[in-house]
């Protein structure tokens, strides 16, 4: 069989798959309802002082294609961040390995089935772009070729990118787990930062920015004062609008576009450098240990091993309930493996919130407290998942009533110790509002963990959310998104108290579910 037919089969065969899972849909189905946010205005991009453009094709095209790049080049990095790890899972891996296939055509391969994925999103927003032109056109004039350039040349090489670097983050070690995907959303956000500070980005901010911030000075020569641009999401409203014709396509943008699908690529071929190729002494899955509790001569002895040998404790007719030593086991596994520098950052940021004299500066040091242990919570209700141990856990006695709310009650132990510097100096101060919403959010971080931990069976879907939800609320202060209650103004405790009820009984009714209780 030819190459290109290999590459072929090999990308076709992983697109079909993964279109057929349910984060592939409920991703579809977002980008829909960003497509409708646009529509309704929900979601529009203001310039200078309060203005946006005409909705003509330009306009059109060019916001829907900025907030398609934005929003899949976030959420589809996790959507698409498996597909090695998959091949790992199934054992296809192994099939892979014994064939001649070199390591830069696998990891090219995966690059491009990612593409297909998210590819196919960006194709279905260009379709409901022409719907967009129907219902939001102010002046009766339709040009396809500028309602949809801003997909092809903007959208689909930041796809590419994100696909590549999915694969790369695969293929090394440190970034392949939780740390990839906090480490992402950074990364992320530094192109954001890029095209707004003149660089340009993949995300094609930068022509975006600078396209209309020439068409605005030369209407009006006097402004005065940097040129602002924001994509807006239910804030002020744009008070007057422009006639703007599209971004200019001038051969260094076109260049630029060329270097960004070119970076994809270089990204996709590093990524062969660091991938073991399913070689079992280098695979995603770490070597298990041997368990110091078996003894040495019942491992060599094997499955052969005779039932003399074997001595159980029988269980006992009613087993005390030492739910507070159970809380310490979870806690203890869930730390395990941290080093010391990870306690000895936890205990700086403790530090600062106890000695800081400013509140602001206090609120920034229990944003990073309550930052840093996100590898830790994210473990919650999916660990025996992970780990294989879903059969043990599930048949032990009482694992309903008592495993569940004690690693519940360890992860809220994680974030009360960790922001305790706050919930001292609140407490002393009788600041009971104040303390009412750090309480609120300490309750409510492990609750969200379990939840999504036990609804989706692992930590991925935590650790995102949890980041961008961080980044957006609390790092910015924002009413109603502020979980942490930084600010008394952006402080909303009864709604995360609620939120957190709901969670924990949500994650509860899953777990009752896989326990198979009618």
């Amino acid at each position: 069989m030819s190459t290109p037919r290999v590459l072929y089969q090999m990308v076709r065969a992983d697109f079909l798959e993964r279109t057929r899972r349910y984060s592939f849909l409920v991703t579809l189905a977002s980008a829909l309802y960003l497509a409708y946010a646009v529509a309704t205005e929900k979601v529009w991009i203001v310039v200078g002082n309060g203005y946006r453009g005409v909705y003509n094709s330009a306009w059109i095209g060019a916001l829907m294609a900025i907030c398609c790049s934005t929003f899949l080049s976030l959420v589809g990095f996790y959507i698409v961040k498996n597909s090695v790890e998959r091949d790992v899972d199934t054992h296809v891996g192994q099939i892979l390995a014994a064939t001649p296939m070199r390591k830069d055509f696998y990891t090219l391969a995966k690059t491009l089935s990612n593409f297909a994925v998210l590819a196919s999103m960006v194709l279905v927003l260009m379709l409901a772009a022409v719907v967009m032109q129907g219902l939001l056109a102010e002046p009766n004039s339709f040009s396809l070729w500028k309602l949809w350039a801003p997909f092809l040349l903007l959208a689909m090489p930041t796809m590419l990118i994100t696909s590549s670097i999915a694969v790369l983050f695969e293929t090394i070690p440190l970034l392949r787990g939780g740390v990839g995907n906090v480490v992402y959303f950074f990364l992320w956000s530094a192109w954001a930062v890029l095209g707004v500070n003149g660089m340009d980005d993949p995300l094609g901010l930068h022509l975006m920015h600078s396209g209309t911030e020439n068409t605005l000075r030369a209407i009006d020569p006097h402004m005065q004062g940097p040129f602002s641009f924001s994509l807006t999401i239910g804030g002020a409203r744009a008070v007057e609008t422009f006639l703007w014709d599209g971004i200019a396509w001038t051969g260094s943008a076109l260049v630029w576009r060329v270097i960004w699908i070119g970076a994809a690529l270089v990204i996709a071929i590093l990524a062969s450098i660091f991938f073991h190729r399913f070689d079992p002494a280098r695979s995603l899955v770490k070597r298990r240990r041997p368990d110091p509790a078996v003894p040495a001569a019942a491992v060599a002895a094997g499955p052969g091993l005779s039932s003399a040998t074997i001595h159980l404790t029988p269980l006992a007719a009613r087993a005390k309930n030492r739910f507070g030593q159970l809380v310490m086991s979870e806690l203890r596994l869930m730390l395990k493996g941290h080093r010391w520098w990870w306690y000895a950052a936890a205990a700086g940021l403790l530090v600062g919130q106890l000695v800081s004299p400013d509140r602001m500066v206090r609120g920034g040091f229990l944003i990073a407290a309550w930052f840093w242990p996100i590898l830790v919570w994210s473990q919650m209700g999916c660990r025996e998942a992970r780990h294989n141990t879903v059969a043990l856990l599930f048949s032990s006695e009482r694992s309903l009533t008592r495993q569940l709310p004690a690693v519940l009650a360890a992860g809220m132990l994680i974030s009360l110790l960790t922001g305790a510097g706050v919930g001292i100096r609140l407490f002393l101060a009788a600041d009971w509002t104040s303390l009412a919403s750090w309480l609120a959010g300490a309750v409510f971080i492990p609750s969200l963990a379990l939840a999504l931990g036990a609804w989706t069976g692992n930590s991925k879907t935590f650790e995102a959310l949890y980041t961008v939800w961080w980044y957006v609320g609390p790092a910015h202060q924002i009413p109603g998104a502020d979980f942490m209650g930084t600010t008394p103004a952006s402080s909303t405790p009864e709604i995360y108290a609620i939120a957190a009820l709901l969670l924990v009984i949500a994650a509860f009714a899953r777990r009752r579910q896989s326990l198979g209780y009618a």
